[in-house]
């Protein structure tokens, strides 16, 4: 007979959340094969126990982080929705989506590590994704925002603003570029 996971004492999950926090950093920062785990249970708080208790291998860790960011940005769909109207949603949906990329972008290489040792991060990013955008879509249809519109061609316009204009120095004009994607998703606009 399995038995369900327990779930995590509190001070376990915050653990859990620090080491996690510590780690996007770290593997966004530089490369996934200089980050030395020590010093991320170190920056996180925790000892090194700690950090393989709830990662046994770094390929975990990276995959975890990977999927804990991709949950963050699509898990923030129903509450923009219900603290803006849609199109203003979607907008600021979008600002975080572009953020995302960019940690993506820093996890790369620690990400093919991921897969080169049998990992999966990707396999249910582009479901999830394209859930989230329509939810945004979903809502608007009421409020001006096109129907006729594929969630993926709404993902693949973002994904080309995060490599034109994703670095950092670059958020004003990646900014100007979500307006325009904003605008045109509306009608008559």
């Amino acid at each position: 007979m399995t038995h369900p996971a327990r779930p995590l004492r509190a001070d376990a999950r915050r653990n859990r959340e620090r080491l996690l926090e510590a780690a996007l950093k770290a593997f966004s920062a530089e490369p996934a094969g200089e980050v030395s785990l020590e010093r991320l249970a170190r920056d996180a708080g925790v000892g090194i126990g700690t950090l393989y208790r709830h990662f046994p291998t770094r390929e975990a860790l990276i995959e975890e982080v990977y999927r804990a960011e991709l949950a963050r940005i699509c898990d923030a769909a129903p509450r923009l929705l219900t603290e803006h109207p849609p199109a203003e949603a979607l907008r600021t949906w979008m600002d975080g989506y572009i953020d995302y990329l960019a940690a993506k972008r820093g996890l790369a290489e620690a990400l093919q590590a991921v897969i080169a040792a049998g990992g999966t991060p990707f396999a249910h990013s582009r479901d999830r994704l394209v859930g989230a955008v329509t939810q945004f879509l979903r809502a608007g249809a009421g409020a001006g925002l096109r129907t006729d519109v594929d969630p993926l061609d709404v993902l693949t316009a973002l994904s080309g603003i995060s490599l034109s204009a994703g670095a950092p120095q670059q958020r004003t004009q990646a900014g100007r570029l979500l307006d325009l994607l904003v605008d045109g998703l509306r009608y008559g606009g």
